[in-house]
């Protein structure tokens, strides 16, 4: 016979030598004689709570109500004095699929159909997946697992995490500085596509004729009569060979209504000119539904994602099937797939590379620390890592298939070479999409869908972004924002800021300012840098085998090759140390789509947005070594020592789960053994003081 749930949960407030007279009356015998073993822990306070997860161990095994564990590991006792004791209570995911389709929602995104096919096309094609293959392998899955983990064992989101290392607490500045930079930009990406999302609602598609208010003389509709006639005529004139693209030729309409009808775009940057006030209120409407899709916190957000996530890919492959099937795809796909490998040389090829990897994974953005901070410690990241890295990589090789179908399409219908088809720069994915839902049947309903889902795909990264600053902001000031109504000003305030530093964006000069961020503020360099330190501080300063076992424990078992943890020692960070030294000494300023070269001043503007995350890094190391007390052996060891000692081992407050995943206080002391606790787990005065 057992006291119910409720009378359990009352014992907890009263002596402990009462609870343990309970359950003599309560327990038989010889099950009480194994309870017994944690009774010299009845006079510390703390340790009460240890007797009651045993007696929660003894309940469990004789068959008790899951209804009892959820009470009772909801009123555990707190002691946030003690790095060993239970942590603050910290909102979890309602469940475990909840994880991998909010991290499949925050990095399957843009970065995979915008990005990605663009740099593939600036980079030659098929040069350009030779490195990309090489950096998912030892750059982007283990800083993946890294991230996860790391969030999962602090049980706090990034501007926190790093007290792992407290001489690299400037990472956790760093990184959320980054992604404040990309959810800016990354909203006016959406505006565009909100702006194609209305547009495809009229009668006919404005990108699919000529005559309109911004189109001038040389638009021309590709693949209609007048075109074939023109196009007919320029393969009589060059023997049917292929002429490069010049200025006095014909220029398709869909490029026409990207560069005149939605950016207006100027010559340069220096003319900054209006502000186009469609992308405007597209991107008001954008931090709207942003607000209120997140406001509520990471519950609600896994809710709206299980849609955001799914429905995008459905879309993804529509085109893709449509794209395979037109003339000319298959010199696009040749072009994609075959590696020129004189390409190669060019530092700059390697560079993109890299920077997408890191960019498409949402690295160095502290935003899967964040998301790994909300499972619980025995969670099995180590699976849900690899499966959603082949995801994100599938997704992207997808919507290059799309892209280069397209594109060999483009260019056979202009008689031009692949090259010179169409803009290397951001707007590729908005002049070759546009392009494919014109050769559909009912193109409005395709446009409709299509933008919707390219909206969609972006606003579930925007999801994870706001929400890791977000919780950046709760874990420094966790009471302040128990009032009510405290987080939802808060992060209508970072929305705001946010919308306000994006309209310079959507002005004519506007895309070039989109180019600096996509290059410098948010990718690049910083993001090489930035993981250059977290490798370094977790493998060489906190410890690559120390790191190593947690990570073991925490997903339950430890792998036969130890792949990341050749990477986290020497493969990652030497590697991006390599590319940083090399792209520094053969460095090249900031062009748009190869030909505008950005001037000495905003070449300046770009190195001011870089440095903004990396000197957080160094400029805390040395702020913190300078405060530490003692010698310079002292002050080192002050500075390197985690703020969580031995704490591998002490998880009861974290992980007092729905599923009893619970990791015991001290390893070598209690074990709690699913068949019963043996004779070698009794707790003494010796071992626990």
């Amino acid at each position: 016979m057992f006291l119910p749930a409720s009378a359990m949960k009352r014992t907890i407030q009263g002596s402990p030598e009462r609870d343990l007279r309970r359950f003599k009356h309560t327990q038989d015998h010889n099950h009480l004689l194994k309870c017994q073993t944690v009774s010299l822990c009845l006079s510390v306070g703390y340790f009460d709570f240890i007797l009651h997860q045993r007696s929660l161990v003894c309940k469990q095994q004789q068959g008790s109500e899951k209804k009892f564990l959820q009470e009772m590991a909801t009123d555990a006792p707190e002691n946030p004095d003690s790095v060993c004791a239970p942590t603050t209570a910290r909102e979890k995911w309602k469940k475990k699929i909840d994880f991998a389709f909010s991290i499949a929602g925050g990095f399957v995104g843009l970065g995979n159909v915008w990005r990605f096919p663009y740099l593939c096309y600036k980079n030659g094609g098929g040069a350009f997946l030779i490195p990309y293959i090489l950096f998912v392998a030892i750059g982007s899955l283990p800083v993946f697992l890294l991230e996860v983990t790391l969030g999962q064992y602090t049980n706090l989101g990034s501007a926190l995490a790093f007290r792992i290392v407290p001489i690299m607490k400037g990472l956790g500045f760093a990184v959320n500085i980054i992604n404040y930079h990309l959810n800016v930009y990354y909203a006016v990406i959406l505006a565009w596509s909100l702006r194609y999302f209305f547009a495809s609602m009229s009668s006919e598609l404005p990108w699919a004729t000529c005559g309109n208010s911004w189109n001038t003389n040389k638009c021309i509709v590709y693949g209609s009569s007048s075109h074939s006639n023109s196009s007919a005529l320029l393969k009589s004139s060059n023997h049917s060979l292929r002429v490069p693209f010049l200025p006095n030729e014909t220029v398709s309409s869909v490029r026409e209504y990207w560069d005149h009808g939605v950016l207006g775009k100027s010559a340069g940057i220096h003319e900054i000119g209006n502000v186009q006030w469609e992308l405007l209120l597209c991107l008001l409407l954008t931090w709207i539904v942003l607000y209120f899709c997140i406001w509520k916190g990471i519950g609600w957000t896994s809710k709206v994602v299980y849609f955001t996530a799914t429905f995008p890919l459905l879309m993804l492959l529509v085109l893709l099937v449509r794209g395979l099937t037109l003339d000319g795809a298959l010199d696009g796909i040749v072009f994609y797939l075959k590696p020129d490998l004189e390409r190669l040389k060019d530092v700059q090829v390697w560079l993109d590379a890299a920077t997408q990897v890191f960019y498409s994974y949402a690295l160095c953005k502290g935003m899967l620390i964040t998301m790994g901070s909300y499972n619980s410690y025995h969670y099995n990241s180590y699976r849900d890592c690899i499966v959603l890295s082949i995801l994100n990589s599938g997704v992207s090789f997808i919507s290059g298939f799309a892209i280069f179908s397209v594109l060999g399409f483009m260019a056979k219908e202009q008689n031009v070479d692949i090259t010179k088809v169409a803009e290397s720069g951001p707007g590729l994915a908005f002049i070759a999409y546009p392009k494919a839902l014109t050769l559909l049947p009912m193109p409005q309903f395709w446009g409709c869908l299509f933008f919707f889902m390219l909206f969609l795909l972006g606003l579930d990264s925007e999801f994870v972004g706001q929400e890791t600053l977000m919780t950046a902001f709760v874990d420094l000031k966790p009471e302040w924002f128990k009032a009510k109504w405290r987080r939802e000003s808060c992060l209508a305030l970072l929305c705001v800021s946010q919308f306000l530093f994006g309209i310079i964006m959507v002005t004519n000069g506007g895309v070039y300012v989109l180019n600096i961020y996509d290059n410098y503020a948010a990718a690049g360099w910083s993001m090489l840098f930035i993981s250059f330190c977290e490798c370094a501080a977790i493998a060489w300063i906190f410890g690559v085998h120390r790191y190593w076992k947690i990570v073991c424990d925490m997903i339950g078992f430890t792998p036969r090759l130890p792949w990341f943890k050749w990477c986290w020692s020497i493969l990652t960070p030497l590697s991006t140390a390599i590319l940083l030294v090399t792209c520094l000494v053969y460095y090249k300023p900031l062009t748009y789509n190869k030909d505008y070269v950005y001037p000495d001043w905003a070449v300046v503007l770009c190195w001011l947005l870089a440095l903004s995350s990396i000197l957080a890094i160094p400029g805390y190391a040395v702020y913190r070594f300078y405060v530490a007390q003692g010698t310079l052996k002292e002050k080192w060891a002050e500075v390197t020592k985690s703020e969580y000692e031995d704490s591998s081992s002490s998880k009861i407050g974290k992980n007092a789960e729905l599923d009893f995943e619970m990791a015991p206080l001290y390893e070598d002391v209690v074990k709690t053994n699913v068949d019963g606790i043996n004779a070698d787990d009794k707790l003494t005065e010796n071992n626990l003081f």
